[in-house]
């Protein structure tokens, strides 16, 4: 029988971490399961306390660490080093704190894994809102469902919603996700360049479906802009911790900087059209946020908790 640990990463959320152990508890399978949750916080450990409260009477074996160094890569770190000790798990599957799973999702995502051969599956995500947001933010990044059909694709989206098979990681050389992304993001799509430059394939498991609640503190301007801010940060970032050669970072610039010079003209041309006018402004954030990569400077968009 197949063993997978369903590893989760967690932060000062202990309601949501709740809710995701809930769902865990009802999913539909035949594979032999462990549930693996690294607590990031030190101070509180609310979501390690959780996890020794509910272990005697849970239907799968629950175990807790504390992942003491601060950081989404170091926690990630800390899981699949964890993860690996089960010398009987196959697959590690991954599930951010704010997510829940559907109760077919595991056996799907062993599916498509079987039909494709993949070595890395994302599972798509499937948003729900506390407050509803404006129009104008359907096209920011965080604000709408991440969906695509099912089957072999060239890139993931995210760290959350994942199947990756234990070849896949132990082809990889500790850290398996970069400590100098901890806090601003951005160390999953570091992750999953590393994967293809090393060969691994990728698919897609539309079936093997999570949900997740965006809170109202991120659904506003701000944040959307700040959240647009910190991917072109992020990816330039990326991009240049992988050498670029010069005709591609020469290329980057030259993108940079025409964005540059439309996004004003555009805002003032769309003005009157406020999804436009929000679109231009987003591509706006998110070059300047490339700017100030390149100048050495990020943005850690992590050391702020959304949810509970």
């Amino acid at each position: 029988m197949l063993e997978a640990v369903v590893a989760i990463p967690t932060f000062r959320r202990p309601r949501s971490l709740a809710r995701l152990l809930e769902a865990l508890e009802k999913i539909e399978t035949e594979a032999r399961v462990v549930v693996l949750v690294a607590d990031n916080d030190t101070e509180r450990h609310e979501g390690y306390d959780l996890c020794l409260a509910l272990r005697e009477n849970y239907r799968w074996p629950l175990e807790a660490v504390i992942a003491a160094e601060r950081g989404i890569a170091q926690v990630r770190n800390v899981l699949v080093e964890r993860a690996l000790s089960h010398r009987d798990a196959g697959f590690v599957a991954m599930l951010d704190d704010d997510e829940w799973p559907s109760p077919g999702w595991l056996d799907r995502f062993l599916r498509v894994q079987r039909q494709t051969g993949a070595d890395a599956l994302q599972g798509s995500i499937l948003f729900e809102f506390a407050s509803a947001p404006k129009s104008w933010a359907a096209g920011f990044d965080g604000m709408s469902s991440i969906r695509r059909p099912t089957g072999p694709v060239d890139m993931l989206e995210g760290a959350g919603n994942l199947l990756l098979t234990r070849a896949c990681l132990e082809s990889l050389k500790a850290p398996w996700f970069d400590p100098a992304f901890a806090l601003t993001g951005g160390e999953d799509r570091d992750f999953f360049e590393r994967l293809a430059q090393a060969g691994k394939r990728f698919a897609w498991a539309d079936e093997a479906t999570a949900h997740t609640i965006v809170p109202a503190s991120r659904t506003g301007l701000r944040w959307t802009l700040a959240r647009a801010f910190r991917i072109g940060n992020s990816d330039m970032r990326i991009f240049l911790k992988h050498r670029p050669k010069p005709f591609a970072r020469a290329k980057e610039l030259a993108k940079i900087a025409l964005a540059l010079l439309l996004s004003p003209v555009l805002l003032v041309i769309l003005a009157a059209v406020p999804n436009r006018a929000a679109d231009a402004l987003r591509r706006l954030f998110r070059n300047l946020g490339k700017i100030a990569a390149l100048l050495g400077r990020h943005y850690n968009e992590y050391a702020v908790t959304h949810g509970e």
